[in-house]
């Protein structure tokens, strides 16, 4: 069984809306490094070294660590649709799970950055799904329109 990949071009598509967006007034040196790279990549470019793979064998999941202008660690996400057959795009700022507790000194701060972030993450996947890069929420709105459409035929 030969894997599929996500169409390259739309991955490019989308490298570019998320970096405009996460960064109004241009990316750090170290991104530009990474995009750098992934442009100049000869072959596919999600097996350029900037991604990371779940499994090199049966990838279903690609991510980019490009960051936000205030977030290094925000990624870039391109995961199997349900379908099988397609790829969706979101942005994960993986930054829920560390937390520090309430009352701590960091706790305030941080939550602001956690608000930041999913400030921008909505931005990004609203560009996205602006441009036509499919995301989940694209993804469920055709799902149940198609339904829709079904059930009134």
């Amino acid at each position: 069984m030969s894997v599929i990949k996500p169409d390259a071009a739309l991955v490019q598509r989308a490298i570019d809306i998320y970096v405009r967006t996460a960064y109004p007034d241009g990316p750090p040196v170290a991104v530009r490094s990474m995009l750098a790279t992934e442009r100049s990549w000869a072959g596919h470019l999600t097996d350029a070294p900037v991604f990371i793979k779940d499994d090199p064998k049966n990838t279903t999941k690609y991510s980019m660590r490009l960051g936000n202008a205030s977030y290094p660690h925000m990624k870039l996400v391109i995961e199997r649709a349900p379908d099988g057959q397609s790829y969706l795009f979101r942005a994960d700022a993986h930054d829920a799970h560390c937390c520090p507790p309430a009352g701590s000194p960091e706790h305030d701060a941080f939550r602001e950055l956690m608000t930041r972030n999913q400030e921008i993450i909505t931005a990004v996947e609203k560009a996205w799904a602006a441009e036509g890069v499919p995301t989940m929420k694209t993804y469920l709105q055709a799902d149940l329109a198609r339904r829709q459409k079904q059930a009134t035929t």
